[in-house]
């Protein structure tokens, strides 16, 4: 079965942070030799807000709670390509006037 597709945008100034896994060794003459750790080392994570009026912050949530923070979805991240993510957890604020806020960490996955 596919991976279901996070649609929703969030909102404007997230930050991402890029971390690649590397193994690294020090030699006594000053040589040092380091190598990626793995064929997926390099990964991302995001965290995002989302400000919606209710149906959409109920719809977002809906969607995160259906993957359990166990479960990968698709999502597509600034600048990057399409990729599994998982969000662990989830932080809902209302804000007054039918507005919330949804803040979650996507963390890039390997697999569904």
């Amino acid at each position: 079965m596919a991976a279901q597709v996070f649609t929703w945008t969030p909102d404007n100034g997230s930050t991402g942070e890029v971390q690649y896994r590397t193994r690294m060794v020090q030699f006594g003459d000053g040589y040092t030799q380091t190598v990626g750790d793995g064929i997926n080392n390099k990964t991302q994570s995001w965290p995002l807000s989302f400000t919606k009026n209710k149906s959409e912050s109920e719809a977002i949530v809906e969607f995160l709670d259906n993957h359990h923070g166990s479960k990968s979805f698709q999502w597509l991240p600034p600048l990057g390509t399409a990729s599994l993510f998982k969000a662990i957890q989830i932080t809902n604020t209302p804000l007054g006037g039918g507005m919330y806020r949804i803040t979650a960490t996507f963390e890039q996955a390997f697999h569904p």
